[in-house]
């Protein structure tokens, strides 16, 4: 598309308010009951067993609180505080990471006690569960042993608590200040400021986990404080944990909000301010209804169970990256230096290794309003750390994962028009783009990238020069790339395509014949030997070239940015069909999650990012069926109903953006292309909302597509075409 007509579509598209739920389109309403909540098919405690790491509290769409039970303080099990199968329950804190792979957060723990049972010389302040509920925006539990029932809601900056306890009069609260989610063994606070208020407390915390991060705080009751106890501290903690006690007189009902800063007491207090006189159940339905309103602009036709899966995915994909500017648009950045979030939008819990490949392709469709913060984020992070983003929580760089995943990430909003009357800046974008593929990172961590002369000398990382998974970063920073040389043509700056061009081709250098696999090379161009293509490696466990994976799950890659490119080394359309047969039916001899081996068939490995694109590849051979009868296996056996419905790690919503996609019948295979792959829908029919009234429907199971009629000559649909509305038909 031209510039001055992507412009022009932009501004079509973007700038006309969102039509209500159920619009009919010229074609009709396919969908049925279009008027229906959708929030009552969403079940929160979907993965929240095993290893997908889903916290089931409560948080509005992008929420910067998210309010749940902790059932431990540490542990890999625990990244999100919480396993269903665990009885106990040790209190409710305010922030939380669902689906992610480290524990991180987990700010605040509050719990309520009816009477006065506490005392100074307490230990265990948990209590087993029962009749535990959840809908999207609010949470209920049942703790008998402590006489309480507790409630959680919240709105985008503030987490809300409320306690029904079983008798009027005297209660207790532990607030415990020193807990957190903890990725590291020893105490994670290393400084606290705390001062009491009348109706609470206030303070600031700073923080040494995943991240280094400092966090203000303002917890508030609906009633007086009576008494305050500190209780004894364990040894090296620094942040207190206190019983306050409370009269109610003949009530039953306290309530607890709790607001949070990256920058200052100040900037929570204010954030506080935002809900004001709200009350609990107005909170909740305010919750209920943002997420109704949001999971509405997918409606589908189908039986229960897939409606319970489908909206269920779609709304753990909707939890994250978290909001985390103050009221007043403040925010503390990658370095700890407080900046002004670009209109006032600054998003965290940014999983860009997981998310570039389906998460935020779905974003553009559902979403848009959204992409514009989520670009400038990422650009304001690099104006104050000098690359982008890798992966970040509370807005601090965790430097977790391999290559520039940011770099697909914008390249796909600029391929589809986003920076259409300056909501991006396109020039500055690729100029972060450029620097972050160029610069020096002197101050990186050792096991972090820190520079590009061994990249740029060789084309590929050699293994005796690279510190580890010298394939899995080279193959991984052929997409980002990629993605510079496809911002670099449609900015008209041909050098610059030219040379990343170039540069993304680094994965020939290690294609071997004799294995048909990407296999690491030395600085003398010779082969890795001995050499075993199924043995996984990661660097936290038996380190080699691959990162929690193997030869066979890092082949296809390349594929991410040049699907055709691999089709042809491998041989043309035939050769990849065979290649492909033989990756899905080759066995994973003794499969071990840790090493991303989680989910497998064949070599497949549907628990861990790199294996999400392949089944998309048979697209590009003679045998597309081939590809939709493992997306339909794949559903069936690692997306359940339960809470053990999710086998893999959801990292922060990509596992659930891959069945959306797959539910609907395409899928962004090569993520920053501006098109998406064609495979066969799961449902009858959807009705996708767009902005300015248009509608996508969507309709028929079938292996031939026509679009508003007319049939499809390739297995492929722009991204352009299908927001401008219309019928999107299975034959």
């Amino acid at each position: 598309m031209h510039e001055s007509s992507r412009r022009r579509f932009l501004k079509a598209t973007l700038a006309v308010p969102w039509a209500a739920a159920g619009v009919p389109s010229q074609a009709g309403d396919l969908v049925r009951d279009s008027a229906a909540p959708v929030t009552q098919h969403v079940d929160p405690f979907i993965g929240t067993s095993g290893t997908g790491h889903v916290a089931p509290g409560a948080t509005v769409p992008f929420g910067m609180v998210f309010p749940g039970p902790d059932n431990a303080d540490r542990g890999w099990s625990y990244s999100a505080g919480y396993q269903h199968d665990n009885p106990r329950i040790l209190g409710f804190s305010n922030t939380r990471q669902s689906g992610a792979g480290i524990p991180e957060l987990g700010d605040v723990l509050l719990q309520p006690c009816a009477g006065r049972r506490w005392t100074a010389s307490t230990r265990d302040f948990s209590a087993r569960k029962s009749d535990e509920r959840a809908r999207p925006g609010w949470y209920s539990v049942r703790l008998n042993e402590l006489g309480v029932r507790v409630e959680l809601t919240a709105t985008a900056k503030v987490a809300l608590q409320r306690y029904n306890f079983d008798q009027p009069g005297r209660v207790q609260v532990l607030v415990d200040l020193q807990h957190g989610l903890n990725y590291l063994e020893q105490p994670t606070v290393t400084a606290a400021q705390v001062s009491d208020r009348p109706d609470g407390l206030q303070g600031t915390l700073h923080r040494k986990n995943w991240v280094e991060r400092q966090v203000s705080f303002v917890v508030q009751f609906n009633h007086p404080v009576l008494e305050r106890k500190i209780l004894p501290a364990k040894p090296g903690e620094k942040a207190p944990r206190m019983l306050l006690a409370f009269d109610l007189g003949r009530e039953r009902v306290l309530d607890a909000r709790i607001a949070l800063s990256t920058v200052d007491e100040a900037g929570a207090l204010a954030n506080l301010h935002t809900a004001a006189n709200l009350r609990f159940e107005t909170a909740r339905t305010a919750a209920d209804t943002a997420w109704n309103t949001l999971l509405s602009r997918i409606r589908i036709d189908a039986d229960s169970r897939t409606q319970r899966l489908f909206y269920s995915a779609l709304y753990r994909t909707l939890q994250h990256p978290s909001e985390i500017a103050d009221a007043d648009g403040r925010v503390r950045g990658p370095r700890g230096e407080i900046l002004q979030a670009p209109n006032g939008q600054y998003y965290s819990t940014l999983s860009l290794w997981d998310t570039f490949r389906a998460s935020h392709p779905l974003f553009t469709l559902i979403v848009p309003e959204r992409v514009p913060g989520f670009i400038n984020t990422m650009l304001a992070h690099h104006r104050q750390m000098g690359w982008l983003p890798l992966w970040t929580a509370f807005g601090r760089e965790t430097y977790c994962m391999i290559g520039n995943p940011a770099l697909p990430v914008i390249a796909d909003a600029l391929m589809k028009g986003f920076a259409a009357d300056g909501a991006i800046d396109a020039q500055a974008a690729l100029a972060a783009m450029v620097e972050t593929s160029t610069r020096e990172r002197h101050d990186a961590p050792e096991w972090a990238q820190q520079g590009w002369r061994v990249l740029d000398r060789f084309g590929y990382l050699p293994f005796d020069l690279q510190k580890g998974e010298s394939v899995s970063k080279t193959a991984e920073l052929g997409y980002g790339d990629a993605a510079v040389a496809q911002v670099a043509r449609l900015l008209d700056q041909p050098e610059i395509a030219q040379r990343f061009n170039a540069r993304s081709r680094g994965w020939l250098h290690l294609f071997d014949d004799q294995t048909r696999t990407l296999r690491g090379k030395d600085s003398r161009g010779q082969w890795r030997t001995p050499f075993d293509p199924v043995m996984a490696t990661s660097p936290l466990k038996n380190p080699g070239d691959y990162t929690e994976a193997n030869a066979w799950q890092y082949t296809a890659t390349p594929a991410l940015h040049d699907a055709t490119g691999f089709r042809d080394r491998l041989g043309g359309p035939l050769a990849l069909e065979r290649w492909l047969d033989r990756f899905f039916s080759l066995p994973v001899p003794n499969p071990d999650k840790h090493l991303g081996q989680e989910a497998l068939i064949g070599q497949y490995a549907h628990g861990n990012e790199p294996s999400h694109h392949i089944t998309w590849l048979y697209a590009l051979t003679g045998a597309p069926h081939k590809g939709q009868a493992l997306r339909s296996r794949i559903v069936r056996r690692f997306y359940g109903t339960g809470p053990a419905g999710l086998v893999g790690n959801d990292d922060v919503g990509q596992m659930s953006a891959w069945l959306i996609f797959a539910m609907l019948g395409f899928y962004p295979a090569e993520p920053f292309s501006g098109r998406y792959v064609l495979g066969q829908p799961m449902i009858e029919r959807a009705q996708l909302q767009l902005p300015g009234g248009r509608v996508l429907q969507i309709a028929g199971r079938g292996r031939s597509a026509r679009f508003n009629g007319a049939p499809l000559g390739a297995p492929q649909i722009a991204h352009e075409a299908l927001v401008q509305g219309g019928v999107l038909r299975f034959d």
